[in-house]
């Protein structure tokens, strides 16, 4: 499998990447992971996503937007496990999740705001493959997110991680911090 590009050399290398400003835990045992969106708005309800990650997930990202929410759950380690066999590279969940313990061993990504111990219920409502908005990024289906351990990031339409030329900027960070140290005249 070849390595995802770092969201930080991708950020320096495309002005036009947007950052999500949403402090995001990580759970499952792929920290990180990068794909095309899909995207579900619902507020504390399971149903849409059980349905989604039971569809062939093809190497997508599913973010979803729980509206923040931290007083039910939205994913958990039997979700996770349907999710990883289906093929989805991860989730990105603006709301919670639990089993954070059985979480961290199943061949998944996800990025939360945190855990609780309560489900959520399973009405059938809210919308699938919409834009989305939170931390100040719109997720578009069809767009491409990369995530790791420094964040969330979307690309512009049209580009994958692999199109953005990182070598430049990468080279160049490495000749700044090589280079001799400036001191400062009294």
């Amino acid at each position: 499998m070849k390595a995802i590009p770092k969201t930080t050399d991708l950020c320096d290398a495309c002005e036009d990447a947007q950052a999500c400003a949403v402090l995001f835990q990580s759970y499952g045992l792929r920290r990180a992971f990068t794909g095309p969106i899909r995207t579900l708005r619902i507020h504390e309800d399971i149903a849409l996503m059980r349905d989604t990650v039971s569809q062939p997930g093809l190497g997508q990202v599913l973010v979803i937007d729980g509206e923040g929410s931290v007083a039910r759950a939205l994913f958990g380690d039997v979700m996770a496990e349907l999710a990883s066999r289906n093929g989805w590279a991860g989730l990105v969940i603006h709301g919670v999740v639990r089993d954070a313990v059985e979480l961290n061993t199943i061949d998944i990504g996800v990025k939360a705001l945190g855990t609780v111990p309560k489900r959520g219920s399973r009405t059938g409502a809210g919308e699938r493959d919409v834009p989305v908005h939170f931390g100040g990024v719109t997720f578009t289906p069809g767009d491409h997110v990369v995530v790791d351990a420094d964040g969330v990031i979307v690309l512009p339409t049209g580009l994958t991680a692999a199109d953005i030329a990182v070598q430049d900027v990468v080279a160049a960070t490495a000749a700044y911090a090589a280079g001799p140290a400036t001191t400062r005249q009294p």
